[in-house]
């Protein structure tokens, strides 16, 4: 395993630590009913946040690495952002076609400062830099504003409206697809991996 761990101005984005403290951080995010509110899941309990952490961390090991689930950290919260406390989560889930599907999902205390968008900005670096993909693709509940905002501003084009494409608590929803391609992406240099 290479381990991933990318920095932007504010924020680090890295692998994630087989610790309580980040089984904490995890269940903070995710046992959040209003984080929780756009995701095709609801508030999750502990001892699953403790089960995802397993997961995430098998998919790191995996020889043909193909989902990345990383730890979305404030450089200014420790002197490594090793070190710091998760304060969301990104991921990318690669196709096998050059594709893959991006997520983000940031604590509450932490909205509207921006985090969002520097954290698709980094997952974006990887993925047209190192990993060497063709297109990024991103499913957002039509309620979700803030989410599109973010992405709209980064260069993402919404492809369509997939109707009922999600049911939770006995509700069906619909999400957008917005998409990004290689050629679009403005960054001038790709984050660095591993280190």
């Amino acid at each position: 395993m290479v381990p991933v761990r990318l920095t932007g101005p504010r924020l680090a984005v890295r692998e994630y630590h087989h610790t309580e403290e980040e089984v904490d951080a995890l269940h903070a995010l995710f046992g959040d009913p209003e984080v929780t509110r756009h995701l095709p899941f609801g508030p999750s309990g502990r001892e699953d946040c403790a089960d995802q952490l397993e997961l995430y961390l098998e998919e790191a090991m995996a020889e043909e690495r193909d989902t990345y689930r990383l730890a979305v950290t404030r450089r200014a919260d420790a002197e490594e952002p090793a070190d710091a406390t998760p304060v969301g989560q990104a991921s990318l889930t690669l196709d096998g076609h050059r594709a893959a599907q991006l997520g983000c999902v940031l604590a509450r205390g932490h909205w509207g400062r921006g985090y969002a968008g520097e954290t698709v900005g980094l997952l974006c670096g990887l993925a047209f830099g190192p990993l060497d993909l063709h297109r990024l693709t991103a499913r957002v509940a039509v309620a979700n504003e803030a989410s599109v905002r973010v992405l709209t501003r980064l260069g993402f084009q919404r492809e369509g409206r997939l109707r009922h494409d999600g049911c939770k608590d006995g509700v069906w929803t619909d999400s957008y697809l917005y998409a990004l391609l290689a050629d679009e992406w403005p960054a001038p240099a790709a984050p660095a991996v591993g280190g």
